[in-house]
């Protein structure tokens, strides 16, 4: 193998496809429109005012382990028209949002739960009669849609939105997320529409065009050691008692650009371990959550041969910070590594390549020369991750090898009910590990990830927790802290159980369990495992937890559970019948859901004949995350950064096809690489609107390589999983060479699986 032509075959991947271009204004019925996010244009539109949102605020209340959330966000209209906002936003992977409010001068109303469809009809035709209202959709478990309709100019609307989540301690230290601003999503394997990551975004290093601040309040119940964040400047103020914190941010202007993350930790690192109990309410049952700690992890006595695959971002977005970061755990990582394990690498952007057709030995001159390959990488294109995956998993394995994945992304793509999917499929492989990296990660993407792997999610926020978190993640791997994990019941009527069966623990953190119950609270509930050092057991006395209606949270927080698990499951395999039942949970539970919303109507009109003007409010690109993650930006530095003239082929490269020589381009290609790919027919196996977002999505970064034009019509076969098994030419006045590579790069696509194979012919106009 020699290491020395690496990072020159990397150079190939800058004929692999990449991010759609900035765009703006084009026509909704238009094809070729991409749902890429791009860079807003202030004052395109005189007499409106674009940035409408005045400010974001939450209101934070931590009682032992359940945050409660109020977050109030505040709409001004300081324009000449009337307004209909949209916000998209992040919120908490574990939120249960159960309550939203809105106040137009001194009228609040209190928003139902409705089904997503009624809800935004109700919406639309109250928009429609001049009426003010606002409507709260889920767009990820982690991305909500707020749109707010008849914001008259002048008028401050304010909407006030609930939500609970559970605190689950890792080594002693308990850790509140409260996520800042939606990073900008790549779209280029997702063939479902999804408008939403259509967002404006300002550029790199603009502060937020609103106010964002946020306080918190913890009522520990015990004495409080510790309160710290990583994330942010805070002041905390202690009770005489040290009990009770209460923590405000320091003002900065880029406060809004990052997750706000705050840790604690009680006296001597204990943890709230026990069983809370909420009384059934009529003929409700009763609900309840037991959270028990393992003991500390024993190391084993023999530890296997260990291989490692790294999957690693090196997009536009992971560009700077997050890729530095990303290097520096690597370099972590590395350092945990014995001379008998293996280790790859698979990089991926907008296409993937490989360090070493099969892994390596962990030598020191083996490492050493990824080490200098990872040094020269700089992060541009697009983020092509089920292709990363699918890469991944097609290595062959090393024998007698206990084989993990390791994801190292900051998650900025729409696919993930897809990358679920794959890891669930692939499981009989190696488990999976991911660490998202970055200020303002996808923790929907990362979290599920590594739940669907069943390994961890670790995130690093910044280069100085990198180094801890590396070396945490190689202590987890070494053995799990408790693994065959059971939960029995014995007198207690306990029923609905979430999960339904615990994975192994791989960090140092309790089982939790939540569950309802029928007549009075009383028997046993004992966990029990296997740990390093042998068999372990804990029975928690159900008879001693007392019922309490403060508890109400225990309520929400077991439908979110609930709606969690049917969610993972109806998004490897849709149900009609799961669709169903987390619609029903949604609406008993007055819980927002994929298929729930909140809507709120003011009754009175006030914009007669309902004329409005809709606009998007722009959003902070996250703290670190330079411009090359939106729009047009995202293929250009990348591509210039891995293109050369001298790119040789390689063997350990994978889907080397597409790597001919890539010409600079000259002036004449970069000025028609501000044109659209048409697609101007679609027909056969495959629905039109699918076959047009994939060759949209993918064609643009072949025009900007190959700078070229002109008209064909292929007919692309597919077969029953959605591979591409052939591309014939019909016709068309594209240059050969040009069009060799086009089939040639269409040959490694994937469309949606279909029952059998197709045969579709595509008309295209570049």
């Amino acid at each position: 193998m020699r290491f020395a032509t690496l990072f020159t075959a990397l150079a190939l991947m800058s004929a692999l496809p990449s991010v759609a271009s900035a765009r703006s204004g084009a026509p909704e019925g238009d094809l070729d429109r991409s749902q890429s996010p791009y860079f807003v244009v202030k004052g395109a539109k005189p007499g409106v005012d674009t940035m409408p949102l005045e400010s974001t605020r939450a209101d934070v209340a931590i009682a032992g382990t359940i945050a409660k959330v109020r977050v109030t966000q505040v709409y001004k209209n300081s324009g000449d028209d009337v307004l209909e906002a949209i916000y998209v936003f992040p919120g908490s992977t574990r939120a249960a949002v159960f309550g939203m409010r809105m106040t137009v001068g001194d009228r609040t109303i209190v928003a139902q739960i409705q089904k997503k469809d009624d809800a935004r009809k109700m919406y639309e035709d109250a928009k429609a009669a001049g009426k003010s209202a606002s409507l709260l959709e889920q767009q990820r478990p982690n991305v909500f849609q707020m749109n707010v309709a008849n914001i008259l100019p002048g008028d401050r609307i304010q909407v006030e939105l609930d939500y609970t989540e559970l605190l689950v301690p890792t080594n002693g230290t308990y850790e509140f997320v409260y996520p800042a601003v939606v990073g900008p999503r790549y779209t280029g394997e997702d063939t479902s529409d999804q408008k939403w990551t259509a967002q404006p975004y300002s550029h790199e290093g603009e502060a937020p065009s609103y106010q964002w601040d946020m306080a918190v309040r913890l009522a520990a119940g015990m004495p409080i050691q510790r309160v710290t964040s990583d994330s942010h400047k805070i002041t905390t103020k202690l009770s005489a008692l040290r009990d009770v914190a209460d923590v405000t941010l320091t003002s900065s202007p880029d406060a809004g650009t990052k997750d706000f993350v705050l840790r604690y930790q009680l006296s001597g690192k204990a943890i709230q371990s026990g069983l809370l109990l909420y009384p059934g309410q009529g003929d409700e049952p009763g609900y309840f959550l037991a959270m028990v700690q393992p003991p500390q992890t024993v190391g084993p006595r023999e530890m296997p041969k260990r291989e490692y695959v790294f999957v690693l971002d090196v997009s536009g977005s992971m560009h700077g910070f997050p890729l530095d970061t990303a290097k520096s755990v690597m370099e972590g990582l590395f350092k945990g590594l014995r001379p008998e394990d293996r280790f790859n690498i698979v990089f991926f952007s907008g296409g993937s390549a490989v360090l070493a057709n099969e892994s390596l030995l962990a030598t020191k001159a083996n490492m050493e020369a990824a080490r200098a390959m990872l040094a020269k990488m700089r992060g541009g294109g697009g983020t092509q991750l089920l292709g990363a995956l699918n890469t991944a998993f097609a290595l062959p394995t090393a024998q007698d090898y206990s084989r993990t994945f390791v994801v190292v992304t900051d998650g900025y793509v729409s696919v993930e009910p897809q990358a679920f999917e794959l890891i669930r499929k692939s499981l009989d492989k190696a488990n999976l590990f991911a660490f998202g990296i970055g200020s303002s990660v996808n923790r929907h993407l990362i979290e599920g990830m590594a739940r669907v792997g069943q390994g961890e999610p670790f995130f690093v926020m910044n280069g100085d927790d990198a180094a801890e978190k590396s070396a945490a993640f190689t202590r987890y791997i070494e053995a799990p802290a408790l693994t065959r994990v059971k939960v029995a019941f014995d007198g207690f009527d306990a029923f609905d159980i979430e999960p339904a069966a615990s994975p192994d623990l791989f960090a140092a953190r309790p089982v939790v369990v939540f569950g309802k119950y029928k007549g009075a609270p009383r028997g046993k509930i004992t966990v029990s495992g296997l740990t390093g050092g042998g068999r372990w057991s804990q029975t928690l006395d159900v008879a001693a937890a007392t019922p309490a209606t403060e508890n109400l949270a225990l309520r929400y927080l077991w439908a979110r559970a609930r709606v969690a698990t049917l969610g993972d499951l109806n998004n490897l395999r849709n149900d009609d019948k799961r669709v169903q039942e987390i619609t029903e949970i949604g609406l008993k539970y007055g819980l927002m859901t994929a298929y729930t919303s909140f809507i709120a109507v003011d009754e009175k009109v006030r914009n007669a004949g309902g004329k409005t003007t809709t606009v998007q409010q722009p959003l902070p690109l996250p703290s670190g995350v330079s411009d090359l993650a939106v729009g047009g930006a995202a293929s250009g530095y990348g591509g210039a950064m891995m293109r050369s003239k001298r790119a040789v082929r390689a063997p350990m490269m994978v889907r080397e096809e597409a790597a001919a020589d890539a010409p600079e381009p000259s002036p004449k290609t970069t000025a028609h690489a501000t044109g659209r790919a048409s697609v101007v027919s679609v027909k056969g196996g495959l629905e039109r609107g699918i076959v047009a977002r994939i060759f949209r999505a993918h064609l643009r970064g072949l025009v900007r390589a190959a700078g070229w034009h002109g008209q064909v019509d292929l007919f692309v076969s597919i077969d029953a999983k959605g591979r591409v098994t052939a591309v014939k030419v019909a016709s068309g006045t594209i240059p050969k060479e040009a069009l060799a590579r086009v089939t040639s790069e269409i040959q490694r696509w994937t469309f949606p699986a279909a029952d059998k194979a197709t045969e579709t012919r595509v008309s295209l106009t570049l």
